[in-house]
């Protein structure tokens, strides 16, 4: 004979019972915001770099000008300042435990950044524009394999449709420098 199903709730409605159990009991053993909460016994807090996405939140980087790079970027790194959330507490970066109130600077938080070697912003802009379809701009960053493929691919469309790529492409930048004309004129 065979076994029968327990009376009570069916299947889903058991399973729905248990993850809302399991979501009240972490609710209940965690504090504000998913932080741990300290007990009376005193554990340790967190680190503030170790707070978890909601926590906090950090100031966009200093953009430099010239290189449209984070300000100090050095090894691909610059950091941002962050902000705790308001009553939270962790550990600053010098150790102490600390009962944020959200306008102070918790820790620094590393972003990466591109590394331009000092090669110019507005003149890869200006290569790009018109004389992109030569690959120019990718030989002035130091990718020449990128720009040789480039040529390839225009010469490679020149030949085969009778120069209808090319004609589209210096289409284009005659029309971009006819707009930057009337615009400059209003």
């Amino acid at each position: 004979m065979a076994a029968a199903w327990p009376s009570g709730p069916s299947a889903p409605e058991a399973v729905t019972a248990r993850l809302v159990g399991v979501l009240w009991f972490v609710s209940v053993t965690t504090g504000p915001w998913g932080a741990v909460a300290t007990s009376a016994g005193g554990e340790e807090s967190l680190k503030c770099e170790d707070l978890k996405v909601g926590q906090y939140i950090c100031k966009d980087p200093k953009i430099n000008d010239a290189t449209q790079e984070p300000v100090n970027c050095t090894n691909y790194t610059a950091h941002v300042s962050c902000f705790p959330a308001p009553n939270i507490t962790c550990k600053d970066s010098s150790g102490n435990e600390t009962h944020f109130t959200g306008n102070e600077v918790g820790f620094f938080k590393p972003i990466s950044c591109r590394n331009v070697n000092g090669y110019s912003y507005k003149v890869a802009v200006a290569l790009s524009l018109f004389l992109g379809w030569l690959g120019a701009d990718r030989f002035y960053l130091g990718y020449p394999a990128l720009g040789k493929e480039t040529v390839t691919r225009e010469v490679k469309g020149f030949t085969e449709s009778r120069g209808f790529p090319l004609f589209c492409d210096i289409f284009v930048v005659i029309i971009f420098v006819l707009w930057i004309g009337k615009l400059s004129r209003d």
